[in-house]
């Protein structure tokens, strides 16, 4: 693990890196587990992972945590969900001010249940002035969701008279996102073999580099993570242009 850590420039770490957490059903179905069992073993992979991007110097961890249609689940599944994010954030907020992690939520908060809610509140109010690196959790998040909030509010702001339909940017379309206070992810990654997004930062992900990687999530550790950086390393990112451009 070290060896693979020690392989890492640097200089060119991924400023943002944004997980979709898959795979905690099957890895618990494989052990003849409730798939609850999966989840809560998932958050040791939440921990690790957290703790080794803050020691690599990832500015922004994004982890797709739950997205609306993740309502359309079984009810018993959604209630442990929801508990075990209560006692998730409250358990690891300390650990989070230690390693100087500030904690934020993008998605429509409004609708998590009451104490699920205010666990988060908390947990983000007692780590807002650390600066060693952003934690982001997706809750009852969906890019589309996001999209329409955005188009809304610029089409208030355009009935308002407070902008011109002609000067709409992508500036002004990021300005108007739930993510607008963080760059966009350099790198994606997906655990569990499924290669698709998922409704999962529509916008930002435009130019991100994507790793989707086999192994469950329960089952994905620091040396997995440094698989990925590497990998994404070792990717030329032209953004649109040739390589030739960016010498």
């Amino acid at each position: 693990m070290e060896n693979l850590k020690s392989q890492i420039n640097i200089a060119k770490l991924p400023e943002h890196i944004a997980v979709i957490m898959d795979g905690n059903g099957r890895w618990a179905k494989q052990k003849n587990q409730p798939r609850v069992f999966g989840h809560r073993n998932g958050v040791k992979a939440v921990r690790e992972i957290t703790e080794a991007s803050a020691e690599l110097g990832v500015k922004y961890l994004t982890l797709y945590a739950f997205s609306t249609e993740n309502w359309n689940r079984p009810s018993f599944e959604v209630n442990t969900l929801m508990r075990l994010l209560v006692d998730t954030i409250a358990k690891e907020v300390k650990t989070l001010n230690k390693n100087n992690i500030r904690l934020h939520a993008i998605g429509d908060l409004s609708k998590l249940p009451s104490r699920t809610r205010k666990a988060l509140l908390d947990g983000i109010e007692s780590t807002k002035d650390n600066t060693r690196m952003d934690l982001i959790l997706a809750l009852n998040y969906s890019g589309r969701w996001d999209i329409l909030n955005a188009t809304k509010t610029i089409a208030q702001k355009v009935q308002n008279q407070e902008l011109k339909a002609e000067d709409i940017t992508e500036e002004t379309y990021k300005a108007a996102l739930s993510t607008a206070q963080f760059p966009d992810p350099d790198l994606m990654i997906r655990t569990s073999g499924e290669t698709r997004l998922s409704n999962f930062l529509l916008w930002e992900l435009s130019y991100a580099e994507f790793q989707f990687i086999r192994t469950l999530w329960p089952d994905f550790t620091k040396n997995h993570l440094y698989e990925c950086i590497l990998n994404y390393q070792n990717k030329e990112r032209r953004f649109g242009m040739i390589s030739e451009q960016l010498v």
